[in-house]
């Protein structure tokens, strides 16, 4: 019974692994497709270049929280989670405040 048990808890956390680094990876890929995007709206001087690339980086860090999020369910330690916590506050002032900006930008275009 205990070696089913282990062998739940290694496939669970091979799973939740897994679907950070997807989560990751999204996040990433997001980032540099806008960031692409958003080179190519400056050099054909696109007056919403700045609204289209803090969307993007909205998008991008949101994923990347779910990713720290996920992280949470395997953390064994307390200064782990504390880490993680740090991290998940940090990422959701930035991701606060990038859709202020964008609310701002939107409200500047009109």
């Amino acid at each position: 019974m205990l070696d089913l048990l282990e062998t739940i808890e290694s496939i669970f956390q091979v799973v939740v692994q897994f679907g950070v680094l997807l989560m990751e990876c999204v996040g990433v890929v997001i980032l540099l497709v806008t960031t692409a995007r958003s080179i190519w709206g400056c050099l054909r001087r696109d007056p919403h270049v700045r609204l289209t690339l803090a969307k993007g980086i909205a998008l991008a860090l949101e994923f990347k929280l779910g990713g720290e999020v996920l992280r949470t369910v395997i953390v064994r330690e307390w200064s782990e989670l504390a880490i993680l916590g740090a991290i998940i506050l940090l990422r959701g002032a930035l991701t606060f405040l990038i859709h202020w900006e964008i609310k701002n930008e939107e409200a500047s275009l009109e």
